[in-house]
């Protein structure tokens, strides 16, 4: 693929049967060699290529046959000649660290290591572009790191990657840029830091007591009239407060607290995280999809 762009999507819909929409006029661009992610709710449809090498949220690996078996099937599926066949099923072994297991059947592979097999078969065509459906869902947290690791590895080879994800900290590393998208429609597209950075706030949490639910509108009102805060957002008994500075805004906070008698539970300070961009520009945060 030539040119400056790998990925051009442009006023992409896609309506099921039921009127389920699962995007609406999207629209981005992703560079050679970069890593993007879409972040949220999303279903996606990939048309397989010889550039193209596709990683499934879950491949049906057949637990009779071996790795080697499984990558050998793809090769003759992408019409890999023998010779090249057998070179590339080495290269993408090695590259995901499976070739002391390349021999054993599926069915004894740990979670992590299905996932590495998934992945050396979205390679085995040599793609220069990657689409990667929750690359390490379900896995555990030395898998993931793993799993990450690899990618990481791909992107070094210059090699183009879109990952579908739900998890914020798997976004935050991995991800050179993030499209945020709900609804089935893009909310903001930047890279973490942009994102984050544009919040232009740090971000100060409040649990109240459950007992005080009727106070929470009240309080949220109140703050937002104080000076340095920009944005209150209330889910339950929980306001998120984006400050300008909570080293002069937080006893105002505390004092508005107390002046309308609400009971405080926990008090959390934090810089902008990915969870309070997806919230702002979604108005709900991600764990509740």
């Amino acid at each position: 693929m030539g040119g400056s762009v790998a990925i051009e999507v442009s006023h992409l819909s896609k309506i099921y049967e039921g009127e389920v929409t699962a995007v609406e006029d999207v629209t981005f661009q992703v560079s050679p060699g970069e890593v993007f992610g879409l972040l949220g709710p999303i279903d996606q449809a990939t048309q397989v290529r010889q550039i193209i090498g596709y990683v499934p949220q879950e491949r049906a690996i057949d637990r009779f046959l071996t790795g080697r078996e499984h990558l050998q099937l793809l090769a003759s599926l992408y019409h890999l000649p023998k010779d090249r066949a057998s070179v590339r099923i080495a290269e993408v072994l090695k590259l995901v660290n499976l070739e002391h297991k390349a021999d054993e059947v599926a069915r004894n592979y740990s979670g992590g290591m299905k996932r590495k097999l998934d992945i050396a078969c979205g390679l085995i065509p040599d793609p220069q572009v990657l689409f990667m459906d929750e690359p390490t869902l379900g896995l555990d947290v030395q898998s993931r790191l793993k799993v990450w690791e690899h990618i990481r590895e791909l992107k070094a080879r210059g090699i183009t990657i879109m990952v579908t994800t739900n998890y914020l900290d798997e976004a935050d590393q991995l991800c050179d840029r993030i499209a945020i998208i709900d609804g089935g429609r893009v909310k903001a597209i930047g890279s973490p830091n942009e994102l984050k950075s544009g919040l232009g706030g740090d971000v100060v949490t409040l649990t109240l007591a459950a007992g005080d639910l009727d106070k929470i509108e009240g309080l949220a009102q109140a703050l937002k009239a104080q000076e340095g805060v920009r944005a209150v957002s209330v889910k339950q008994n929980v306001l998120d407060i984006r400050v300008a500075s909570p080293e002069k805004t937080l006893p105002a906070i505390l004092a508005l607290v107390g002046a309308r008698r609400c009971r405080l539970e926990f008090v959390d300070y934090h810089r902008p995280r990915l969870d309070d961009v997806f919230l702002t520009h979604t108005g709900h945060r991600i764990q509740e999809d």
